[in-house]
C-alpha cells in the first residue's frame, strides 16, 4: 500500500508557495499558483496538484516559464479584455484579467478574456468555477502542445486542449462543472504512469506509427487517443481556434512541450467567456438550472459533471488531503 500523509488545504498551499518562491518565482506569481494547487488537490485531481510543483520549479530554473513575469492587460474593445502573460504563469495573467472580466460581464451581460504568451494553466475548471461562484456562466478554453493526430493521420497537430463550462446556482456556488479534455485521458496521467513505471490502459495512447500501445513512454513519443474518435479531434480543433487563433497564442504545433526542459516558453493561450445569466434568461436561469439538476439527481446513481469534485472538496475541507509521501518528500526538498 502506498504511504501517504494527510495535509490541510492551507498546508498544501503553503508548501507549494514556498517551493515556487525558492525556485525563483515572485511571491505575486507564486500565490495564485499555490492557491490553485490546493484547490486542485481538494478537487481530487492529484495529477495536476502538488505533483506539478517539481515540474514548475524545474521550468522556472531553465527559463521555460518566467517566474518573475509581469502580465500586461489591455482593453481593445468594450467587451474584450486581453492579457499578455509575458511567458509567465497563466494563473497570474488570469487573475489580472478576472479582476476586470467579472464586473464587465455583469455590466454588459457578456465579456471575454483572451490570454496569450502563457504557460500551462493547470486544471481549467478551477478557473471557470471562480466565474460561476461570482454568479456568471463561465466558459474556458486552453490549448496545449500538439499531442493528438487528425483523423486518418499519425502526426500530432493539436493538443489535449480542454474546455470547461461552469454554471452558477442560486446560492453562490456551482450547479454544474464540465471540465474535459479532447483526449480519452489527460496527458498528465500518462506522464504519471511513465514516472511510476506502470503501463497505461488500452485506448489511452498510440505509438509513433499510430498503433495502440500500453507503454506510456511510447505513447508520449506518439499521440493521445482522442475521446470519441473524430468527435474528440473536433473538440481539440474548436479549442485551438478559441485559445490560440483567437488570442494570438502559439498553435499546438508551435508550442514547446509542457514537460522537459527543451524548447523555451510554450506561449500557449487561454480564452474565457463570462455571461450574466440574468441578461439572457429573463430571470429564469436559477429555476431552470434547479430543475435540470434535480432531474438528474432524482435518478438513483446518476451524477452530474462536477459532483465528484464537489464531494472531494467537502471531504478535503473537513479532513484534509492524503498526499503521496514520496511526492511530499520531493516537494519539501525544494523549499
Amino acid at each position: 500500500m502506498t504511504a501517504t500523509e494527510t495535509l490541510s488545504l492551507s498546508e498544501i498551499e503553503d508548501l507549494a508557495f514556498r517551493a515556487l518562491v525558492k525556485a525563483g518565482t515572485s511571491e505575486e506569481n507564486a500565490r495564485p499558483l499555490a492557491v490553485a494547487t490546493a484547490m486542485t488537490e481538494a478537487d481530487g485531481v492529484a495529477s495536476h496538484g502538488l505533483a506539478y510543483i517539481p515540474i514548475y520549479a524545474q521550468h522556472v530554473g531553465c527559463g521555460k516559464v518566467d517566474g518573475t513575469a509581469t502580465p500586461r492587460l489591455s482593453h481593445p474593445r468594450p467587451a474584450v479584455i486581453c492579457v499578455d502573460a509575458a511567458t509567465g504563469f497563466a494563473h497570474s495573467a488570469i487573475d489580472l484579467g478576472f479582476e476586470q472580466l467579472v464586473p464587465l460581464a455583469r455590466e454588459l451581460g457578456v465579456a471575454v478574456l483572451a490570454v496569450n504568451n502563457s504557460y500551462n494553466c493547470g486544471v481549467l475548471g478551477v478557473h471557470t468555477r471562480r466565474l460561476a461562484e461570482a454568479g456568471l456562466l463561465g466558459i474556458g478554453f486552453t490549448n496545449a502542445p500538439a499531442s493528438i493526430a487528425p483523423s486518418g493521420g499519425a502526426r500530432p497537430v493539436v493538443g489535449t486542449n480542454p474546455f470547461s463550462i461552469a454554471a452558477p446556482d442560486a446560492d453562490g456556488s456551482v450547479a454544474v462543472l464540465i471540465d474535459q479534455s479532447a483526449s480519452t485521458i489527460a496527458k498528465s496521467e500518462v506522464m504519471k504512469h511513465a514516472r511510476e513505471g506502470r503501463p497505461v490502459p488500452e485506448g489511452w495512447v498510440l505509438d509513433a506509427d499510430g498503433q495502440p500501445t500500453t507503454d506510456p513512454e511510447a505513447g508520449l513519443k506518439g499521440s493521445m487517443v482522442p475521446s470519441g474518435g473524430y468527435k474528440g479531434v473536433g473538440i481539440a480543433l474548436t479549442v485551438e481556434l478559441m485559445a490560440a487563433a483567437m488570442t494570438g497564442a502559439n498553435l499546438g504545433t508551435q508550442a514547446s512541450p509542457f514537460s522537459g526542459t527543451a524548447g523555451g516558453p510554450p506561449r500557449t493561450g487561454q480564452m474565457f467567456i463570462a455571461i450574466d445569466p440574468q441578461a439572457s434568461s429573463g430571470g429564469a436561469f436559477a429555476d431552470k438550472m434547479r430543475s435540470l439538476v434535480d432531474s438528474i439527481h432524482a435518478q438513483e446513481g446518476a451524477r452530474l459533471p462536477g459532483d465528484g469534485r464537489k464531494s472531494h472538496r467537502q471531504r478535503a475541507a473537513e479532513r484534509g488531503v492524503d498526499v503521496n509521501a514520496a511526492l511530499l518528500e520531493t516537494v519539501r526538498g525544494l523549499t
